[in-house]
C-alpha cells in the first residue's frame, strides 16, 4: 500500500471515529468470509459498520477522537465496530453474533470517550433500546398531566356531589 492510499484510509477513518459514539475492538481470527459478511450485514441495520484496518493506522486516525482511550488495545488483528446512533442495539447485535460464532471475540470498547471491560459492554447490551426508552418516557410524561387533570377534576366534581346530596335530602323533607 502507498503512502497515499494509507493517508486517505487514516483521513476517511479519523472522520469516521470522530463521528462514532460507540468502537468495539473484536478479534476476527478464523472467521470465514461469509460469516463477517453476514456480520457486516446484520451491525448495517442498526446503523453500524465493521472495519478492518491494520492496527498502526487505526492508532494514527484514533488521535484526537474519543478511541484514543482504546490505542494500548491495537495489538492483535482486528475489527473495529463502529456506531454512530443508538449503542445498545449493535451491542445486542454483536454479542449475540459472538455467542452463536464463538470465533468471534469481543475485547474492549470505548462508548464517548471512556472505555468499556467486555462486561460493561455485556451491561450495555442489556438495557432497552433507545426507542423503547423514549416511549417510557412520553408514558410518564403523559401520566402527569392526565393525573393532575383528575385531581383538579375532583374537586368540583365532590363539590356537585354533595349539593347533590343535599338538594336530596332537603327533598326527603318536605
Amino acid at each position: 500500500m502507498d503512502r497515499r492510499t494509507k493517508e486517505q484510509i487514516v483521513s476517511e477513518l479519523h472522520e469516521k471515529l470522530k463521528e462514532a459514539r460507540l468502537g468495539v475492538l473484536t478479534s476476527f481470527s478464523g472467521m470465514s468470509v461469509k460469516k463477517m459478511e453476514a456480520l457486516r450485514n446484520v451491525l448495517r441495520k442498526s446503523n453500524s459498520e465493521v472495519k478492518v484496518v491494520k492496527n498502526t493506522l487505526l492508532g494514527i486516525a484514533s488521535k484526537e477522537t474519543g478511541f484514543s482511550v482504546l490505542a494500548d488495545h491495537f495489538q492483535w488483528p482486528i475489527a473495529v465496530v463502529l456506531s454512530y446512533k443508538d449503542p445498545v442495539e449493535p451491542t445486542k447485535v454483536l454479542i449475540d453474533f459472538a455467542k452463536k460464532n464463538p470465533e468471534l471475540e469481543i475485547k474492549i470498547g470505548a462508548l464517548d470517550g471512556k472505555i468499556l471491560t467486555r462486561g460493561d459492554l455485556n451491561i450495555l447490551a442489556e438495557l432497552p433500546s433507545r426507542d423503547v426508552l423514549l416511549g417510557k418516557l412520553v408514558s410518564v410524561m403523559a401520566a402527569v398531566p392526565t393525573s393532575f387533570v383528575t385531581v383538579l377534576s375532583g374537586v368540583p366534581r365532590n363539590f356537585v356531589q354533595v349539593l347533590s346530596a343535599y338538594c336530596d335530602k332537603k327533598k326527603t323533607l318536605n
